[in-house]
């Protein structure tokens, strides 16, 4: 793929991601300076799937690795094969060798056992590593990833250092459930992504929903708009205002009312005390969508 504005612009419709113009900007240059990008943002605005949908341009792989609090170099980067390694000492042991010529060979690169970031600089082509919620990953966790972003190498105590053999197309993804260190974003460039506004959603709700018509793709777009900004526990991703669109749509509704939002509101909100308090508003944010 060539990498420019244009096909970056271009190459996300394509793949049936709708964005705006600073999300393109910042995926190409995280692209030309082969620079990790960290993506902060709410919880379902497409961090991930940005992720993904960069992999299909790119045509390779998608490497992730999922961060949780406890993650650790064994999980992250590379194990070694114990039962491998028991069964070559046996073997050498049978054969009379020393433990300095046994170790000399489980301590190789045949019995290591290749993690998500190991796996993503030591491919002979260009992969996209993604780093998902990271913000759930320990601060020690964050520390022992500044050598990967920063040299794009990482070092085994029994090996020496492993550089990358193409440098993969980093990217990492925060819901701001901690703040990161200002090491770990000197080393990447920025870029924060934020629920879509009314029009952008509702485009997207006919790229992905097309049996929806757009008078309901804009009532939709509306009432998830003014449902985010209520006090919840958690607002409506994109992903579930499509399930919300197309629960519509199945139910034959064709204006949004306030029988058929009240008996659908558990698909955009998960928490009982959010539906409560959504129900009260219904009538409100409904004469808002036919405004």
């Amino acid at each position: 793929m060539e990498i420019s504005l244009d096909a970056i612009h271009a190459g996300l419709r394509q793949c049936h991601y709708l964005t705006v113009p600073k999300v393109e900007t910042a995926l190409y240059l995280s692209l030309v300076l082969e620079k990790p990008l960290l993506i902060e943002g709410p919880a379902g605005v497409g961090k991930t799937e940005l992720a993904k949908v960069l992999a299909e341009l790119l045509r390779t792989e998608l490497i992730r690795l999922q961060c949780y609090e406890g993650l650790d170099e064994a999980r992250a980067l590379y194990e070694w094969n114990y039962q491998k390694q028991l069964l070559r000492i046996q073997t050498d042991t049978a054969q009379d060798l020393g433990w300095e010529e046994s170790s000399a060979h489980i301590f190789s690169r045949e019995y290591l056992l290749e993690r998500p970031l190991l796996r993503a600089i030591s491919t002979p082509r260009k992969v996209v590593l993604l780093i998902d919620e990271v913000d759930k990953a320990d601060e020690e966790f964050e520390a022992f990833l500044l050598e990967l972003l920063s040299d794009f190498q990482v070092s085994i105590p029994e090996l020496g250092t492993v550089r990358a053999v193409q440098r993969p197309a980093v990217m990492l993804t925060s819901n701001r459930a901690r703040e990161l260190s200002e090491a770990l974003k000197r080393r990447c460039l920025h870029l924060y992504i934020d629920f879509p506004g009314v029009e952008l959603e509702a485009r997207i709700i006919a790229l992905k929903v097309p049996g929806v018509d757009e008078q309901l793709q804009r009532q939709v777009a509306r009432f998830v708009n003014s449902l985010r900004r209520l006090e919840v526990k958690k607002a409506p991703s994109i992903a579930e205002t499509l399930d919300w669109a197309r629960a519509l749509l199945a139910l034959g509704i064709r204006e949004l009312d306030a029988p058929a939002v009240k008996s659908t509101l558990n698909l955009l909100l998960k928490y009982e005390d959010d539906i409560r308090k959504a129900e009260g508003r219904v009538g409100d944010f409904l004469r808002r969508t036919s405004a």
